[in-house]
Protein backbone atom coordinates (compact mmCIF):
# COMPACT_ATOMS: atom_id res chain seq x y z
CA UNK A 1 0.00 0.00 0.00
CA UNK A 2 1.08 3.46 -0.91
CA UNK A 3 1.39 5.89 2.42
CA UNK A 4 1.24 9.82 1.90
CA UNK A 5 4.20 10.89 4.02
CA UNK A 6 3.47 13.45 7.09
CA UNK A 7 6.48 14.93 6.76
CA UNK A 8 6.36 15.11 2.60
CA UNK A 9 3.16 17.16 3.06
CA UNK A 10 5.02 19.23 5.74
CA UNK A 11 7.99 19.95 3.45
CA UNK A 12 6.05 20.60 0.18
CA UNK A 13 3.67 23.10 1.93
CA UNK A 14 6.75 25.22 3.20
CA UNK A 15 8.75 24.87 0.01
CA UNK A 16 5.41 26.13 -1.52
CA UNK A 17 5.27 29.37 1.00
CA UNK A 18 9.34 29.84 0.69
CA UNK A 19 8.96 30.38 -3.32
CA UNK A 20 5.95 32.32 -2.92
CA UNK A 21 8.25 35.31 -2.36
CA UNK A 22 10.52 34.69 -5.79
CA UNK A 23 7.83 36.52 -7.99
CA UNK A 24 7.22 39.56 -6.19
CA UNK A 25 10.85 40.08 -4.74
CA UNK A 26 12.12 39.35 -8.54
CA UNK A 27 9.57 42.16 -9.69
CA UNK A 28 10.63 44.77 -7.58
CA UNK A 29 14.78 44.12 -8.97
CA UNK A 30 13.61 44.17 -12.08
CA UNK A 31 11.25 47.10 -11.92
CA UNK A 32 14.83 48.61 -10.32
CA UNK A 33 16.36 48.49 -13.35
CA UNK A 34 18.10 44.75 -13.22
CA UNK A 35 17.70 42.58 -16.01
CA UNK A 36 15.33 39.30 -15.94
CA UNK A 37 18.77 37.43 -16.63
CA UNK A 38 20.26 39.56 -13.93
CA UNK A 39 18.11 39.11 -11.37
CA UNK A 40 18.35 35.27 -11.90
CA UNK A 41 22.35 35.41 -11.86
CA UNK A 42 22.07 37.43 -8.19
CA UNK A 43 19.73 34.85 -6.36
CA UNK A 44 21.48 31.50 -7.76
CA UNK A 45 24.73 32.87 -7.15
CA UNK A 46 23.87 34.17 -3.91
CA UNK A 47 22.86 30.99 -3.19
CA UNK A 48 25.31 28.95 -4.19
CA UNK A 49 27.90 30.79 -2.37
CA UNK A 50 25.28 30.67 0.85
CA UNK A 51 25.12 26.59 -0.13
CA UNK A 52 28.87 25.96 -0.38
CA UNK A 53 29.69 27.43 2.66
CA UNK A 54 27.09 25.62 4.56
CA UNK A 55 28.34 22.00 2.92
CA UNK A 56 31.71 22.95 3.44
CA UNK A 57 31.48 23.55 7.07
CA UNK A 58 29.00 20.89 7.53
CA UNK A 59 29.16 18.19 5.24
CA UNK A 60 32.27 18.33 2.82
CA UNK A 61 31.77 14.70 1.67
CA UNK A 62 28.91 15.69 0.02
CA UNK A 63 30.57 17.67 -2.78
CA UNK A 64 31.74 14.41 -4.19
CA UNK A 65 30.35 13.40 -6.77
CA UNK A 66 30.97 9.96 -8.63
CA UNK A 67 32.34 10.19 -12.43
CA UNK A 68 29.10 8.67 -13.72
CA UNK A 69 26.88 10.65 -12.27
CA UNK A 70 28.93 14.03 -13.65
CA UNK A 71 27.02 14.46 -16.83
CA UNK A 72 23.38 13.85 -14.39
CA UNK A 73 25.01 17.38 -12.44
CA UNK A 74 25.11 19.14 -15.31
CA UNK A 75 21.91 18.18 -17.02
CA UNK A 76 20.67 18.93 -13.23
CA UNK A 77 22.10 22.28 -13.32
CA UNK A 78 21.66 23.21 -16.94
CA UNK A 79 17.71 22.24 -16.83
CA UNK A 80 16.82 22.05 -13.22
CA UNK A 81 17.86 25.54 -12.02
CA UNK A 82 19.21 27.55 -14.89
CA UNK A 83 16.36 27.07 -17.60
CA UNK A 84 13.45 27.32 -14.99
CA UNK A 85 14.79 30.35 -13.32
CA UNK A 86 15.30 31.97 -16.80
CA UNK A 87 12.29 31.21 -17.92
CA UNK A 88 10.06 32.09 -15.07
CA UNK A 89 11.75 35.61 -14.33
CA UNK A 90 11.75 36.33 -18.27
CA UNK A 91 7.97 35.63 -18.06
CA UNK A 92 7.72 37.44 -14.81
CA UNK A 93 8.48 40.77 -16.77
CA UNK A 94 6.35 40.32 -19.40
CA UNK A 95 2.95 39.27 -17.42
CA UNK A 96 1.43 39.14 -14.05
CA UNK A 97 3.09 37.03 -11.26
CA UNK A 98 -0.01 35.11 -11.44
CA UNK A 99 -0.41 34.18 -14.72
CA UNK A 100 3.68 33.28 -14.92
CA UNK A 101 3.39 31.13 -11.80
CA UNK A 102 0.01 29.35 -13.11
CA UNK A 103 1.86 28.80 -16.57
CA UNK A 104 4.88 27.07 -14.31
CA UNK A 105 2.23 25.31 -13.14
CA UNK A 106 1.23 23.09 -16.18
CA UNK A 107 4.14 20.78 -15.51
CA UNK A 108 2.13 18.98 -13.07
CA UNK A 109 -0.11 17.80 -15.93
CA UNK A 110 3.15 17.23 -18.12
CA UNK A 111 4.60 14.90 -15.43
CA UNK A 112 1.58 12.51 -14.81
CA UNK A 113 1.03 12.33 -18.94
CA UNK A 114 5.39 11.38 -18.58
CA UNK A 115 4.52 8.72 -15.89
CA UNK A 116 1.24 7.50 -17.23
CA UNK A 117 1.60 7.35 -21.22
CA UNK A 118 5.77 7.25 -21.70
CA UNK A 119 6.31 4.77 -18.45
CA UNK A 120 3.42 3.15 -18.46
CA UNK A 121 2.66 3.51 -14.63
CA UNK A 122 -0.87 2.72 -14.22
CA UNK A 123 -2.36 5.78 -11.92
CA UNK A 124 -5.28 5.87 -10.05
CA UNK A 125 -8.25 7.58 -12.15
CA UNK A 126 -8.70 10.15 -9.20
CA UNK A 127 -5.28 11.26 -8.89
CA UNK A 128 -5.13 12.03 -11.97
CA UNK A 129 -8.83 13.77 -11.82
CA UNK A 130 -7.09 15.74 -8.80
CA UNK A 131 -4.12 16.72 -10.66
CA UNK A 132 -6.55 18.53 -13.32
CA UNK A 133 -9.31 19.95 -11.05
CA UNK A 134 -5.58 21.32 -8.91
CA UNK A 135 -4.95 22.90 -12.55
CA UNK A 136 -8.29 24.38 -12.58
CA UNK A 137 -8.51 25.95 -8.85
CA UNK A 138 -5.08 27.25 -10.44
CA UNK A 139 -7.44 29.19 -13.26
CA UNK A 140 -9.70 30.30 -10.78
CA UNK A 141 -6.76 31.85 -8.58
CA UNK A 142 -4.71 33.60 -11.14
CA UNK A 143 -8.27 34.59 -12.94
CA UNK A 144 -6.84 33.49 -16.25
CA UNK A 145 -10.35 35.01 -18.30
CA UNK A 146 -8.50 38.80 -17.52
CA UNK A 147 -5.19 37.31 -18.04
CA UNK A 148 -4.83 36.08 -21.87
CA UNK A 149 -4.32 39.70 -22.89
CA UNK A 150 -0.74 39.15 -22.93
CA UNK A 151 2.52 39.33 -25.64
CA UNK A 152 3.18 36.04 -27.05
CA UNK A 153 6.56 36.30 -25.77
CA UNK A 154 5.37 36.03 -22.49
CA UNK A 155 3.44 33.26 -23.41
CA UNK A 156 6.36 31.18 -25.22
CA UNK A 157 8.83 31.50 -22.15
CA UNK A 158 5.49 30.47 -19.66
CA UNK A 159 5.25 27.22 -21.25
CA UNK A 160 9.37 26.91 -21.78
CA UNK A 161 9.14 27.14 -17.71
CA UNK A 162 6.58 24.36 -17.52
CA UNK A 163 8.46 22.21 -19.45
CA UNK A 164 11.75 22.68 -18.22
CA UNK A 165 10.08 22.33 -14.87
CA UNK A 166 8.61 18.79 -15.78
CA UNK A 167 12.23 17.83 -16.54
CA UNK A 168 13.42 18.79 -13.42
CA UNK A 169 10.83 16.86 -11.81
CA UNK A 170 11.94 13.92 -13.60
CA UNK A 171 15.62 14.47 -13.24
CA UNK A 172 15.26 15.05 -9.39
CA UNK A 173 13.80 11.43 -9.08
CA UNK A 174 17.96 10.23 -9.66
CA UNK A 175 19.10 13.16 -7.36
CA UNK A 176 19.83 10.66 -4.55
CA UNK A 177 21.64 8.25 -6.72
CA UNK A 178 25.44 8.38 -5.39
CA UNK A 179 24.91 12.70 -4.78
CA UNK A 180 24.13 13.85 -1.20
CA UNK A 181 21.02 15.93 -1.75
CA UNK A 182 23.10 18.74 -0.04
CA UNK A 183 25.82 18.08 -2.31
CA UNK A 184 23.48 18.16 -5.32
CA UNK A 185 21.42 21.28 -4.15
CA UNK A 186 25.14 23.13 -4.29
CA UNK A 187 26.44 21.90 -7.22
CA UNK A 188 23.24 22.68 -9.13
CA UNK A 189 23.09 26.04 -8.03
CA UNK A 190 26.91 26.61 -8.41
CA UNK A 191 26.59 25.06 -12.08
CA UNK A 192 23.74 27.32 -13.46
CA UNK A 193 25.73 30.20 -11.73
CA UNK A 194 28.34 29.55 -14.17
CA UNK A 195 26.41 28.88 -16.88
CA UNK A 196 24.15 32.31 -16.95
CA UNK A 197 27.44 34.17 -16.61
CA UNK A 198 27.47 34.74 -20.36
CA UNK A 199 23.80 35.55 -20.06
CA UNK A 200 23.36 37.20 -17.60
CA UNK A 201 26.43 39.85 -17.94
CA UNK A 202 27.48 40.49 -14.66
CA UNK A 203 29.75 43.21 -15.37
CA UNK A 204 26.94 45.75 -16.38
CA UNK A 205 25.21 44.82 -13.28
CA UNK A 206 23.89 48.13 -11.73
CA UNK A 207 25.20 47.13 -8.30
CA UNK A 208 24.50 50.50 -6.80
CA UNK A 209 20.64 48.99 -6.72
CA UNK A 210 21.48 46.29 -4.37
CA UNK A 211 22.67 49.04 -1.81
CA UNK A 212 19.68 51.20 -1.58
CA UNK A 213 15.92 50.95 -0.82
CA UNK A 214 14.04 48.77 -3.31
CA UNK A 215 10.36 49.42 -4.10
CA UNK A 216 8.46 46.28 -3.43
CA UNK A 217 4.75 47.89 -4.32
CA UNK A 218 3.44 50.23 -1.77
CA UNK A 219 7.23 49.13 0.62
CA UNK A 220 10.28 50.39 0.30
CA UNK A 221 12.50 47.71 1.88
CA UNK A 222 16.25 47.87 2.26
CA UNK A 223 17.68 45.82 -0.87
CA UNK A 224 20.20 44.17 1.44
CA UNK A 225 17.21 42.41 3.81
CA UNK A 226 15.29 41.79 0.18
CA UNK A 227 18.02 40.08 -1.62
CA UNK A 228 19.08 38.42 1.36
CA UNK A 229 15.77 37.05 1.69
CA UNK A 230 15.23 36.11 -1.67
CA UNK A 231 18.70 34.39 -1.64
CA UNK A 232 17.81 32.62 1.84
CA UNK A 233 14.43 32.20 2.15
CA UNK A 234 13.03 32.04 -1.26
CA UNK A 235 15.92 29.68 -2.79
CA UNK A 236 17.96 28.15 -0.39
CA UNK A 237 15.31 27.34 2.74
CA UNK A 238 12.54 26.68 -0.84
CA UNK A 239 14.82 24.43 -2.53
CA UNK A 240 16.56 22.31 0.96
CA UNK A 241 12.34 21.85 1.62
CA UNK A 242 11.67 20.45 -1.87
CA UNK A 243 14.17 18.25 -1.81
CA UNK A 244 13.29 16.56 1.25
CA UNK A 245 9.29 16.66 -0.46
CA UNK A 246 11.05 15.41 -3.85
CA UNK A 247 12.10 12.18 -1.73
CA UNK A 248 8.64 11.40 0.48
CA UNK A 249 5.72 12.20 -2.42
CA UNK A 250 4.66 10.20 -5.35
CA UNK A 251 3.93 12.45 -8.48
CA UNK A 252 0.19 13.08 -8.07
CA UNK A 253 0.19 13.82 -4.33
CA UNK A 254 3.17 16.09 -4.58
CA UNK A 255 2.40 17.47 -7.89
CA UNK A 256 -1.20 18.17 -6.45
CA UNK A 257 0.28 20.04 -3.70
CA UNK A 258 3.30 22.21 -5.24
CA UNK A 259 0.19 23.93 -6.74
CA UNK A 260 -0.26 25.57 -3.17
CA UNK A 261 2.35 27.30 -4.07
CA UNK A 262 0.01 29.69 -6.29
CA UNK A 263 -1.99 30.45 -3.19
CA UNK A 264 1.16 31.37 -0.96
CA UNK A 265 2.12 33.43 -4.28
CA UNK A 266 -1.52 35.02 -4.16
CA UNK A 267 -1.21 35.69 -0.14
CA UNK A 268 2.32 37.67 -0.67
CA UNK A 269 1.06 39.47 -3.30
CA UNK A 270 -1.54 40.89 -1.61
CA UNK A 271 0.95 41.40 0.90
CA UNK A 272 3.73 43.10 -0.66
CA UNK A 273 2.17 44.48 -4.35
CA UNK A 274 -1.16 45.27 -2.75
CA UNK A 275 -3.21 42.70 -5.08
CA UNK A 276 -6.30 41.34 -3.87
CA UNK A 277 -7.94 38.20 -2.96
CA UNK A 278 -11.39 38.15 -5.18
CA UNK A 279 -14.39 35.66 -4.56
CA UNK A 280 -13.31 33.54 -7.66
CA UNK A 281 -9.72 33.32 -6.41
CA UNK A 282 -10.59 32.13 -2.86
CA UNK A 283 -13.05 29.72 -4.59
CA UNK A 284 -10.00 28.17 -6.82
CA UNK A 285 -7.98 28.34 -3.28
CA UNK A 286 -10.83 25.57 -2.28
CA UNK A 287 -10.75 23.58 -5.58
CA UNK A 288 -6.92 23.48 -5.36
CA UNK A 289 -7.00 22.08 -1.80
CA UNK A 290 -9.56 19.37 -2.59
CA UNK A 291 -7.56 18.12 -5.71
CA UNK A 292 -4.83 17.61 -3.19
CA UNK A 293 -6.92 15.82 -0.59
CA UNK A 294 -8.19 13.90 -3.75
CA UNK A 295 -4.83 12.90 -4.81
CA UNK A 296 -3.67 12.36 -1.85
CA UNK A 297 -6.23 10.08 -0.76
CA UNK A 298 -6.07 7.82 -4.55
CA UNK A 299 -2.25 6.85 -3.90
CA UNK A 300 -2.87 5.97 0.02
CA UNK A 301 -5.38 3.22 -1.49
CA UNK A 302 -3.60 -0.01 -2.59
CA UNK A 303 -3.65 0.12 -6.58
CA UNK A 304 -5.26 -3.55 -7.18
CA UNK A 305 -4.58 -2.92 -11.17
CA UNK A 306 -1.31 -3.45 -10.90
CA UNK A 307 0.54 -6.84 -9.90
CA UNK A 308 3.24 -7.34 -7.49
CA UNK A 309 6.00 -7.18 -9.76
CA UNK A 310 4.75 -4.27 -11.03
CA UNK A 311 3.76 -2.32 -7.94
CA UNK A 312 7.60 -2.94 -7.14
CA UNK A 313 8.41 -1.26 -10.91
CA UNK A 314 6.16 1.12 -10.20
CA UNK A 315 7.71 2.26 -6.81
CA UNK A 316 11.41 2.67 -8.40
CA UNK A 317 10.13 4.42 -11.51
CA UNK A 318 7.02 7.00 -10.26
CA UNK A 319 8.70 10.67 -10.21
CA UNK A 320 8.56 11.85 -6.88
CA UNK A 321 7.63 15.56 -6.93
CA UNK A 322 7.75 17.56 -4.64
CA UNK A 323 6.82 21.25 -4.00
CA UNK A 324 7.54 22.66 -7.68
CA UNK A 325 10.98 24.26 -6.27
CA UNK A 326 11.30 25.82 -9.42
CA UNK A 327 10.76 29.15 -8.85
Amino acid sequence: MLRVSRFGLVFAITSAMCFGFSGPLAKALIGAGISPMQAVWIRLGGAALALLALTVATNPRALVVPRPRRRFMIAYSLVGFAAVQAFYYGTVARLPVGIAVLLEYLSPVLVVAWVRLIRQVRLPGSAVLGAVLAVIGLACVVQVWHGFRIDAPGLLLGLGTAACAAVYFLLSQDAGEGVHPLGSLTWGTLGATLILIPLAHPWHLPWHVLTGALRVGAWALPAPLAVSWLILVATVAAYATSIAALRRLTAAVGATVASLEVITSAAIAWALLGETLGPAQLAGGAIVLAGALLAQRAVARPVAAISADEHTMAEAHTVHVGATGTQ
